[in-house]
């Protein structure tokens, strides 16, 4: 004979009775004997950025000025603008820009002839300086180099 569909619903839930109790025991259980403590879940970090479980050595601290630290940006006027060598590897008269390969890199610069003498061809050796523009870094104060250096 089979059993009744009734019994088989009171011992389900029953089931779920019990396992909903021994949850609440095994939470209550965890809040009142926890197994992880404070000092167990700290980690400290290292001179060179390694996370490890020990704190570091207070006689091994490094003494650090204030005024050593920098948080700046050196000011314009104290950085130079290195003056780049190059060749003009491109340039169109009729439009009037041309581009300019750094010969100390593969870098490529825009120019546009205002910047540039008039007597500019592709080939020549030229000295120029850089310029932030709208596409990127352009060429500006371009030179042509001495006919000795090429």
């Amino acid at each position: 004979m089979a059993k009744s569909s009734s019994f088989n619903k009171r011992e389900i839930e029953k089931n779920k009775q019990q396992k909903r109790k021994e949850k609440q025991q095994r939470k209550e259980d965890k809040k009142n004997n926890p197994t992880d403590s404070f000092e167990d879940m700290i980690a400290y970090v290292d001179e060179n950025g390694v996370i490890m479980s020990t704190p570091p050595d207070p006689a091994k601290k490094l003494k650090v000025d204030i005024e050593d630290i920098a948080i700046s940006t050196p000011k314009k006027e104290d950085m130079e603008d290195p003056i780049l060598k190059g060749r003009v590897e491109y340039f169109n008269p009729d439009k009037g820009y041309g581009f300019i390969k750094h010969t100390g890199s593969t870098d490529k610069y825009f120019f546009h002839i205002s910047s540039a003498p008039a007597s500019i061809t592709e080939g020549n050796m030229v000295t120029f300086e850089l310029e932030r523009g709208q596409k990127g870094m352009n060429a500006v104060n371009i030179t042509l180099a001495n006919k000795d250096n090429q």
